[in-house]
């Protein structure tokens, strides 16, 4: 009887601004389990940013338009995120039983020696996970912060395409929220690793029980692999990356330069795991989830599980889930590891947030 009365959260379209692209999803509860009702992805035409600030809002702009067209939904509430270099998370140790404004000013204090950045240039956040396993007497208390330009680029360029931004969040922790929400085989008490490899960025997110206990960015991406195509293949980056967005790119491209991006992959998931073990005294992972632009580029996948010395599972989020009628399945199914991070923002529509 009670749920018929418990306070329905509203909707959220997760909104996952990359430097290539744009993609969006729309989820819903359905029972015991989650609908997939809307999602979109949108080219952006031109370079935009620079590393993963905005340079250009006009493209995006267009792009957003396009997004918002195609994903056609009245529902105008969205979770975007950030990423890159002036993005800092770090759990501190606090001690327990302290108050909003208590915790908030002893945050002020850990932030000041940690951000490289003065405060006011900053916008701060904080959340107590819970009692700390390393530091006695300690709540584990995980302080972000993000540059003010990053977050205020974007929540002008979305309030410009008619949405309603209401959350921003870390890309790596969204990452971590689809896989608690949407990965359906980790093994209890075991921690889930996954690889999401965008156009500019590798990222590396760990999660056990629900917690996101590792996240960090490298600089590496899809980029390298259009560099390498239009060398190789003498045509302007421009062209090499449309034709492996639309899949017509010469024949031999799978045997001429697919070969050294994966090898070149390869490397830079070995030193971003050997850097999670280092930090955390971890084993090496025995399986990695691998998602982003490169987990839908089914040659290396195939590259990578015959060559690489750890089991490599693409991960989908939406497997197992209700998807509406209206929706393509089959490009769904193909697309779905890039959608990870929107999955992750829109999952934001199932847990209690504020303002």
């Amino acid at each position: 009887m009670k749920s018929l009365f418990k306070k329905k959260l509203p909707p959220i379209v997760g909104v996952d601004i990359g430097t290539r692209q744009i993609k969006a999803v729309l989820l819903e509860q359905s029972g015991d389990g989650y609908a997939l009702q809307g999602y979109a992805c949108e080219p952006i035409t031109k370079n935009a940013f620079q590393e993963r600030e905005i340079k250009d809002f006009e493209p995006l702009s267009i792009a957003l338009k396009k997004l918002k067209k195609s994903l056609n939904t009245r529902v105008k509430q969205i979770a975007v995120a950030v990423a890159g270099s002036s993005v800092i998370s770090k759990v501190v140790y606090m001690d327990p039983d302290q108050n909003d404004f208590e915790l908030e000013n002893q945050i002020e204090i850990e932030a000041d020696s940690l951000i490289p950045y003065p405060l006011e240039e900053v916008y701060l956040d904080f959340e107590e996970i819970g009692e700390s396993k390393s530091h006695v007497g300690k709540v584990d208390v995980l302080l972000t912060a993000a540059h003010k330009d990053q977050v205020d680029q974007r929540l002008v360029l979305v309030r410009e395409a008619s949405f309603e931004p209401k959350i921003v969040d870390i890309e790596g922790y969204a990452l971590g929220n689809a896989i608690d929400f949407f990965y359906h085989g980790g093994e209890e008490d075991k921690s889930v690793c996954c690889i999401n490899v965008g156009a500019s960025l590798l990222q590396v997110c760990v999660v056990e029980n629900g917690n996101v206990t590792y996240s960090k960015e490298h600089a590496f991406g899809l980029n390298a692999l259009i560099n390498d195509l239009a060398a190789i293949h003498m045509i302007e980056r421009e062209e090499a990356e449309r034709q492996l967005l639309s899949h017509t790119l010469p024949s031999t491209w799978v045997e001429d330069t697919l070969p050294i991006f994966a090898a070149n992959l390869q490397q830079n998931i070995n030193r971003a795991l050997q850097m999670y073990m280092t930090t955390l005294h971890a084993e090496r992972p025995s399986k990695i989830l691998f998602s982003g632009g490169a987990a839908v580029l089914s040659p290396l996948i195939e590259i990578l599980q015959q060559e690489f010395d750890i089991e490599v599972e693409v991960f989908n989020p939406f497997d197992g889930m209700n998807i509406s009628s209206k929706l393509d399945a089959g490009q769904l199914q193909e697309i779905a590891p890039q959608l990870a991070i929107a999955a992750g923002l829109a999952s934001r529509s199932f847990t209690p947030w504020h303002i």
